[in-house]
């Protein structure tokens, strides 16, 4: 699923579970870099289209380098929206930072593992493929569709109900 939204729709799930546990803008921003090297492999014509990046080492790796970049970048973009009930220092904690990059890179290989052939997500300790095949890629869109819808609704429920709560006891 390269350069698809179709990535984000288990974040958003996650998102509206976790709340501010879980970083969707950290998690979005893994997804791009994820999917950098079979970019460069469609621009070029040259290597694996689901190559290194999209074993688990290398979203390990990616993962690092998502949470090292986007702490700020994410910061920076929430504080340029403004939202009110954002604190205006630190928003995103480390902890956050890691755990919505590493959660983001790990479902990036294990969505793209089922429906592409190309991918050793085991490299360099096996060949090993167990995902592949195991639903049929339209089950695996309606399954990345229907959990950010989901979970979009989720978590806007979740917000109104929550400050519908507060303005009560205020």
């Amino acid at each position: 699923m390269p350069f698809t939204p179709l990535h984000m729709g288990p974040g958003m799930l996650v998102k509206a579970l976790l709340q501010g546990s879980f970083s969707l803008t950290l998690f979005g921003w893994t997804q791009i870099l994820m999917d950098l090297q079979p970019l460069l492999a469609i621009i070029t014509g040259e290597g694996q289209l689901h190559g290194f990046s999209h074993t688990y080492l290398g979203a390990s790796l990616i993962a690092l380098i998502a949470a090292l970049t986007g702490k700020h970048l994410a910061e920076w973009g929430l504080r340029l929206m403004r939202l009110p009930h954002l604190p205006s220092s630190s928003i995103i904690t480390w902890p956050v930072v890691f755990f919505s990059a590493f959660v983001g890179s790990y479902s990036h290989v294990v969505l793209d593992s089922i429906m592409h052939s190309d991918m050793s997500p085991w490299f360099p300790f096996s060949d090993a493929h167990f995902l592949l095949g195991w639903t049929s890629i339209e089950a695996l869109h309606q399954f990345c569709l229907y959990s950010g819808l989901i979970g979009a609704t989720l978590f806007y429920l979740i917000q109104w109900w929550q400050a519908k709560r507060h303005a009560r006891h205020h």
